[in-house]
């Protein structure tokens, strides 16, 4: 559920100047010139998937949809650009008024993507669609890459819940925001109250070391919290001595002990070593929660452990050593004049590096084998093939510039699992490889 939804009280500030100063000159220079109102067509896509990535996630597109509507220009941002001489006046008179009234269709949230995918489609004017670069790129860049690094983990996690508990570990409106696309990638709670309230995520969350060291004795700290949370509450053990620890919360919140939590150490060893002392104490229903520095990798080491549960903070937040998925923004095609009816003609940067990209509208398409499973990413500028009109990706989200796709975000993530199911086993392999299936071009 989004805040919309939940009816909470949570306003989003004006986002008119998450934007580079660049923007605004360009906007400056196309009013000038005549060419600002000319129609256009920007997309968003990546030319190549993180290193070793077999699929991408698209993360952030409801927060997308909110950013565009708060694009507004109140009297203090126009205060802020008229004294700092960003643009001229006559471009603040325009900015006064600025309200995006153009389409966007892009792949809906959880959806998976691959090198050349239009996650997004942008259409409207120059001047409208070019405000919005960086705002929507700064978005879908952060919240893809740590929905991406949610999903692999969830996969290495085979069905175990994951908790998101990286506030700590990152800026914290950024915070809010991956432990959001976590849940879409996967993860079933977070640490963030924040994003409990914000989005309705749920949220967990006990005790630390401190809590323990506060008191005279571990008893004390753990009769002090099982007689404030109950004998259902989860009790760290790894603070002192792991085996002591476990037989006290053992003696003192009975066979009922809800989890025990094993924040370092060797988490193999000694979750194999907990859950024998748990089970000769009774507690056999008592479950084991491991932390410390987990990634994709260390998560799949311990696929054979008995652990119930994986919490994760640095590496999540950090997408997992990619923390970016380097999409851009492209004008792909724009009309020749500002004439509504004028035709729209591809345009494309030509580069002699690895930056060249391809011009005209595009639309996508997933074609699949015959049991169902995707085996390539179809994109094209002219008519979809009649055997893949069904099978397109993108949808409209903003139709003359109202939203009109927002949706709860356990829609985006029951969307993710399906998007998973329908691609090849070796999407879920950790090991190094190319992107799962293939984008071809038609």
């Amino acid at each position: 559920m989004n805040a919309p939804d939940l009816g909470l009280p949570v306003d989003v500030p004006s986002t008119a100047l998450f934007t580079d100063q660049y923007e605004f000159t360009m906007l400056q220079a196309a009013l000038k010139a005549g060419t600002a109102g000319r129609r256009s067509v920007f997309e968003v896509f990546t030319r190549r998937l993180p290193e070793g990535r077999r699929y991408g996630v698209v993360g952030g597109t409801g927060r997308v949809l909110d950013a565009v509507e708060n694009f507004r220009f109140d009297a203090g941002v126009l205060g802020f650009l008229r004294e700092n001489k960003i643009v001229d006046e006559p471009t603040l008179h325009w900015l006064a008024s600025y309200r995006f009234s153009g389409d966007i269709w892009g792949y809906p949230e959880g959806e998976v993507y691959f090198p050349g995918s239009p996650v997004l489609r942008v259409e409207g004017s120059f001047a409208e669609c070019v405000l919005l670069e960086t705002v929507i790129l700064s978005i879908l860049n952060h919240d893809s890459a740590i929905a991406a690094a949610a999903s692999r983990m969830s996969a290495a996690a085979g069905g175990r819940p994951l908790i998101e508990m990286g506030a700590r570990r990152t800026h914290e409106l950024s915070a809010v925001a991956s432990s959001r696309a976590a849940y879409v990638g996967g993860f079933s709670s977070t640490s963030d109250l924040a994003a409990g309230f914000r989005y309705g995520i749920p949220t967990v969350g006990t005790s630390a070391h401190a809590f323990t060291l506060l008191h005279d004795s571990e008893r004390d700290a753990f009769k002090a919290q099982v007689d404030s949370l109950g004998r259902g509450t989860t009790l760290l053990v790894d603070t002192y001595d792991v085996a002591e620890a476990v037989r006290t919360a053992v003696e003192i919140a009975g066979p009922e002990l809800g989890a025990v939590r094993i924040d370092s150490g060797d988490l193999l060893l000694v979750a194999h070593r907990v859950r024998q002392q748990l089970d000769e104490l009774g507690a056999t229903n008592t479950k084991i929660v491991v932390t410390s520095d987990l990634d994709e990798y260390a998560i799949a080491s311990l696929a054979a452990a008995p652990v119930d549960a994986y919490g994760v903070g640095t590496q999540l937040v950090t997408g997992s050593g990619h923390p970016t998925c380097s999409m851009v923004y492209k004008l792909v095609a724009r009309a020749q004049s500002a004439d509504p009816k004028a035709p729209l003609i591809p345009v494309a940067k030509k580069s002699l590096g690895a930056k060249t990209s391809i011009g005209g509208r595009k639309w996508a398409a997933r074609r699949s084998d015959a049991y169902g499973i995707a085996e390539a990413e179809v994109i094209g500028t002219g008519a979809v093939p009649a055997s893949l009109a069904d099978r397109q990706l993108l949808v409209e989200l903003v139709k003359g510039g109202s939203v009109v796709a927002r949706e709860p975000l356990e829609s985006a993530r029951e969307r993710h699992i399906d998007a998973l199911a329908a691609l090849p086993m070796s999407a879920s392999q950790l090991s190094r490889g190319e992107p799962v299936i293939p984008t071809e071009y038609v």
